[in-house]
């Protein structure tokens, strides 16, 4: 049973949630996607990002009322373990705590190699630990202080990182060349399903961004819209970018695979443009790592708050900053680890397939919600009944059959892992 917030404030409004949301999806991803899509689908990759936009919709429209429901701090986790108890609670919370720490130590290597090709002495050795030392007990230090100064921080890195995207987007339209875009046929369902799960990689994130419901302020009005801004805001900027890209590039777009954003600002601006696109993907990084260690500890602390994880501490909350400063601490120090260790690399298959199963979770905690329902409910309800909840669990079941055998094999064996984890915790709380 959900616990009562204690310590906690609500001091997070739209604003600052829809910039928190955007922040976490446009992560590093998008400064590489338009070559990945475009080797898929060519010029009509534009309808890859709109199908995946309105499957991603749908999704975040689950998240949306569950989190009208449900405005405790966790996010997703709370909505399972409200929604299906403590065990399934227990499982959604280690997959959302795992494949977030992973993407961390993922992208944080990635920030500190594209620094190093551009300063050799970060690239390796000594220089390389104390920069991510730096980076990620930095962001501790912002965090715990309060969730004013992360939220402003959040803001400040939303809007850096879309400014070299949004000036890419508004200079490069005058270099667009109408026939780059021109294809004659429509790409086959299977061709598209393929193209749009990796999208749909590219459109994660919300589920983080609203981690921090137990702070928003008026969450069954913020959350739902904040999450209509977002996503409506993610996906006009992502057609707009492919647009220019392929428009631009042509059908030299999938050779540039490692940087096509800063080619096409080449292209455009000049050598100028291309370092300003190599700084704004240093900058999305960063932005991405503030929003994680924003967020992702507060999946820590709800479940230590709800005793799913029975290590009081990590529920405890800082009396003069607010904040659940040691599941920052533990959860900063984890992602650290496995960043300096590249260990990950071996695990990400995890993080990849736990996602989706969380989407799962939440789409099914909808439905659960709905029905233990006692009382006229004032929040955010979906309209058209069950239609969004249903399509949304058929989309995600259909994402999940197209994981690889090892990818599956794997995920089941981390569940079984969990579950007897789990045992072993309840048997020890009933022995003592």
């Amino acid at each position: 049973m959900i616990q009562k917030e204690e310590g906690l404030k609500r001091r997070v409004g739209v604003l600052g949630l829809s910039a928190n949301i955007v922040n976490i999806i446009i992560g590093s991803g998008i400064f590489v996607l338009p070559a990945i899509v475009a080797s898929y689908m060519g010029a009509s990759s534009i309808i890859a990002y709109l199908f995946c936009g309105l499957l991603m919709a749908m999704i975040m429209l689950c998240f949306a009322e569950a989190g009208s429901k449900v405005t405790n701090t966790g996010g997703p986790y709370t909505y399972i373990e409200t929604a299906f108890g403590d065990y399934a609670g227990f499982i959604g919370g280690f997959f959302a705590i795992g494949s977030n720490l992973f993407a961390d130590a993922a992208v944080s290597n990635a920030l500190v190699n594209v620094i190093g090709s551009a300063y050799p002495i970060f690239a390796e050795g000594l220089p390389r630990f104390l920069f991510l030392f730096i980076l990620f007990y930095g962001m501790v230090y912002i965090n715990v202080i309060g969730l004013k100064q992360g939220i402003g921080l959040v803001k400040f890195n939303t809007l850096m990182k879309l400014i070299p995207l949004l000036l890419l987007i508004v200079i490069g339209f005058k270099d667009v060349t109408i026939s780059n875009l021109y294809f004659e046929n429509m790409p086959s369902i299977k061709t598209l399903g393929e193209t749009s799960l990796i999208l749909f990689f590219a459109f994660q994130g919300c589920e983080t961004g609203i981690i921090v419901g137990g702070e928003v302020i008026n969450p069954k009005r913020t959350i739902p819209k904040a999450i209509l801004i977002s996503i409506t805001t993610v996906v006009v900027i992502y057609v707009l970018i492919q647009t220019v890209s392929q428009g631009v590039l042509g059908s030299d777009l999938p050779n540039f695979k490692a940087a096509p954003l800063a080619e096409t600002a080449k292209e455009v601006m000049g050598s100028f443009g291309y370092m300003f696109l190599i700084i704004g993907a240093v900058i999305s990084m960063f932005g991405y790592m503030s929003g994680t260690i924003l967020n992702s500890p507060r999946v820590v602390y709800a479940l230590s708050r709800d005793k799913v994880i029975p290590i009081k501490a990590l529920s405890k909350i800082h009396k003069s900053f607010a904040t659940p400063y040691i599941a920052i601490i533990v959860y900063a120090t984890i992602g650290f680890i496995l960043a300096i260790s590249g260990s990950f690399e071996q695990l990400a298959v995890i993080a990849s397939s736990s996602m989706l199963i969380l989407y799962l979770g939440v789409a099914l905690s909808v439905i659960k919600l709905r029905k233990s329902e006692k009382e006229a409910y004032d929040g955010f309800k979906i309209p058209g009944g069950w239609t969004v909840p249903i399509l949304a669990i058929a989309i995600i079941i259909y994402f999940l059959s197209n994981l690889s055998t090892n990818e599956m094999i794997v995920t089941a064996i981390t569940i079984s892992v969990l579950s007897l984890i789990f045992l072993v915790i309840r048997f020890l709380k009933q022995k003592s």
